[in-house]
């Protein structure tokens, strides 16, 4: 009886350690899919102060012209392969639930949220632009703890550096930032402040996606499109979106 119990203890053990494999480190045989095919991730419910700021201060986002924002990594670290730079700007990829992704942190003193889309491909016409393309906002807050946290700045990505504003009645609706994504031909897509109220997408904060995710969005290569909150880019992406 004693040896039974103790091979149904380790047999235990064993399905919980697969299952932790499985789903809490990066995974070997992790590939490129169909952007189509990438499955985003769920919202969490926040928690955390960090988690519930994240939330309250999402930005809208309104599509103007190019594709709409997909999931670009699965919860098992596959990654999509995006879209070639033919047919409109929208071409197959002009409808998905899309997800943003988000992370935060203190910098100078100031609660920096990330928040950052991508995009199958960014052409603002047939044969011109890049397959993937990746773009972000920040929202500076004074402190996401206190009971009311103010926005102090927002700033939005555009051609590899950032544009800032200061919040205002016609460029947030409540809490939530108004940022367009649009082209002016033949420049590429960027990240704009509007007027407009878009839309919103599942959000999935960094430390809330899997380890495999993760590790996809810090080791993958987009190409000519940047993931701005992985570990290599989140820091130096801050400092040019700082706006002091």
């Amino acid at each position: 009886m004693i040896l039974v119990r103790k091979v149904k203890a380790l047999s235990c053990a064993l399905i919980l350690s697969l299952l932790v494999s499985v789903y809490a480190v990066p995974t070997a045989n992790a590939v490129v899919i169909a952007h189509t095919n990438v499955v985003g991730f769920k919202e969490v419910t926040p928690v955390t102060t960090a988690q519930k700021a994240a939330k309250l201060f999402q930005p809208t986002l309104k599509v103007t012209t190019g594709c709409a924002p997909f999931p670009a990594v699965d919860a098992q670290g596959n990654t999509s392969g995006g879209l070639n730079p033919t047919g409109g700007s929208s071409a197959g990829c002009d409808s998905s639930t899309g997800q943003v992704y988000s992370r935060s942190t203190w910098y100078n003193g100031v609660w920096a949220i990330m928040y950052a889309w991508y995009f199958p491909k960014d052409s603002p016409s047939s044969g011109l632009g890049h397959r993937h393309d990746w773009e972000a906002a920040v929202v500076w807050l004074d402190n996401p703890a206190a009971a009311n946290p103010k926005i102090l700045s927002i700033a939005y990505s555009q051609h590899g550096d950032f544009k800032k504003t200061a919040p205002s009645s016609s460029n947030t609706n409540g809490t939530h930032p108004k940022i367009e994504y649009k082209s002016t031909w033949p420049v590429n897509h960027a990240m704009f402040i509007t007027d407009k109220i878009g839309g919103t997408q599942p959000l999935i904060g960094w430390d809330d996606m899997t380890a495999a995710a993760r590790n996809a969005l810090n080791t993958t290569d987009f190409g000519s499109a940047n993931v701005p909150l992985n570990d290599s880019n989140f820091m130096s992406h801050l400092d040019k979106a700082w706006f002091r």
